[in-house]
Parts: C-alpha cells; sequence; structure tokens
C-alpha cells in the first residue's frame, strides 16, 4: 500500500482540521501526517497496543487511534488524531472512514494482481483463495485461460509492457511478469469461448511481440479453468506444454496442453523408470 495515497488525504483535512492526523503501520512508524515532521517517527508501544485492540478507538501519549480493516483480520494501518477528547475520537473516526475507502480503491486497483499472481505461483493457501477474493471484490467462478509466453535469447524488458497494452480491463485480465524471460496472461473468457479461442488469443500474443519488438517467443496454453483455484493448474499446464513440445514437438512454437498426446504421458514417467527402458533396450556392447 502506498503511503502517498494517505499523505494525500491527509494534507487534505488540515483545511478543514486543526488536529494533527495521521497514519502509522504494523511496525508504529508514522508513514503519513498532515504535520510533516512527524512522518518516519516510530511508536512502537502504540503498535502492540493496537494490535491487541483492533476496531475500537484507543487512546495513548495524547493521541485517539483505531485501526484500518486489514487482511485476513490483521492490523495494517491505523488512523491517529492528537488529542484525547470528543472531537478527536469524531476526527479520528471520520477519518478512517475516508482513508479505509481510499485504501480499498488501490487494493482493488493494484493487488488484484499480485492475488493472482500468488495462485500461479502456489504462494497464498486454498482457504486464504476464497477470503482475498471475496475482500478483493474478485470474480471467483468464471471461465479462465491461462498463456505462459517464454521468451527466447535476450529477453526485451519491454514485452511485459507490449502484451499488456492488447488486455487494458486490468479488473479481469492479467498480464504477470513470472521470471526474466516468462511473462503469465490470464484471460477471462466469454461464455461459449472454447480452446480455439484461446489458440487465437495465444496467437495475437506472439505475433504482436513479433512484429512490435522482433523477439522469438514460444507459448505454452492450459487447459480452461472454471474456478480462480483453478487457476494454479492451468499454469502448470501451460509450463508442461512449452517442456514437452520443446522435446516432441519443437517445429511449433504455440503448444496446447490438451494435444501433447503421449508425449504427455512420456514426461510423467519418473527418471529412473525412463534410465531403466533405455538400458534395457540399449543394452551395453548392443
Amino acid at each position: 500500500m502506498s503511503s502517498r495515497i494517505f499523505q494525500s488525504i491527509v494534507l487534505q483535512m488540515k483545511d478543514c482540521s486543526d488536529r494533527a492526523v495521521g497514519v502509522i503501520d504494523e511496525q508504529g512508524t508514522v508513514v503519513a501526517c498532515n504535520e510533516l515532521s512527524c512522518i518516519g517517527e516510530k511508536w512502537s508501544n502504540v503498535a502492540a497496543m493496537l494490535a491487541a485492540e483492533q476496531d475500537t478507538l484507543v487512546v495513548s501519549n495524547g493521541f485517539t487511534f483505531k485501526t484500518l480493516p486489514g487482511w485476513n483480520g490483521q492490523f495494517d494501518y491505523a488512523v491517529f488524531v492528537r488529542g484525547e477528547d470528543e472531537q478527536s475520537a469524531l476526527t479520528c473516526s471520520m477519518a478512517v472512514i475516508a482513508l479505509n475507502g481510499a485504501k480499498l480503491y488501490y487494493e482493488e486497483k493494484h493487488d488484484r494482481a499480485t492475488f493472482v499472481k500468488n495462485i500461479l505461483c502456489d504462494n497464498i493457501l486454498l482457504g486464504d483463495i476464497y477470503v482475498r477474493a471475496k475482500e478483493l471484490h474478485f470474480v471467483s467462478e468464471a471461465p479462465r485461460a491461462v498463456i505462459l509466453v517464454r521468451q527466447l535469447g535476450v529477453p526485451d524488458v519491454s514485452a511485459l509492457d507490449v502484451i499488456s497494452g492488447l488486455y487494458p480491463d486490468r479488473q479481469s485480465d492479467f498480464v504477470l511478469s513470472i521470471s526474466e524471460t516468462d511473462m503469465a496472461v490470464v484471460k477471462q473468457l466469454g461464455e461459449g469461448n472454447d480452446s480455439r479461442d484461446v489458440q487465437k488469443i495465444a496467437q495475437e500474443v506472439q505475433e504482436t511481440l513479433t512484429r512490435e519488438l522482433g523477439i522469438k517467443t514460444v507459448v505454452g496454453v492450459g487447459t480452461i479453468v472454471n474456478h480462480v483455484r483453478d487457476l494454479a493448474r492451468a499454469y502448470k499446464e501451460a509450463q508442461v506444454a512449452i517442456e514437452v513440445g520443446r522435446v516432441f514437438d519443437t517445429e511449433r512454437s504455440i503448444i496446447n496442453y490438451e494435444n501433447l498426446g503421449i508425449g504427455r504421458l512420456i514426461y510423467q514417467l519418473p527418471t529412473t523408470l525412463c534410465e531403466m527402458f533405455l538400458k534395457e533396450v540399449f543394452k551395453q556392447g548392443s
């Protein structure tokens, strides 16, 4: 969460209140305040007190505090107002409403991409997926496809921006940087779309990168999933498509997991079993 969002709001509050109004983070550090000299101060004892007294007004050291609602009930930020009287309590409660609205808007706009990336990379528990999706107002049940784009040769950092330009709707479509060479496109599909439509999307991505940047890519396409929890599976399928295609289908640059055939089964065999088979077929000295 950017402190600049908080700072712009508390500075506006200076015009309608003579009280110092600001925000501290979970470490007790002042990240925003309409009295600029306070920014950067650390109030660790207050942070510990707020963690135990969430959702209620807390008075301490001449200030009134109230926490902002956080993800999964955790304390991330708290608003403070100088003073311990009723006016301070009222100002603090009103500031919480304003700052929490800005916080929610920021998270919905920017944190959805992080949420989707955490699902793809298995960095979030299954139970937390449902909680986080609800908090971000993220549509859980919708047909989506995961397309993995891997650059060949020297990677171009502009590739992410080029692909992002194809999908301006950042609330339902996501273009994510996975590594130096890999990018994932999570595309929400319309009703009735099938694998042929996903193939066209993959082809559009590849052709655009070739036309705009002149780079070569290999693209893996996972199966269409209907729930956000299954995005990780679709991403792994796209990875497998690229790996299997590199061995069994070197002529194609767009490989769909559904069309891998027997190559997919061979890829899933244990390495030791493959070595045993090769030793039996190609016996030493033959």
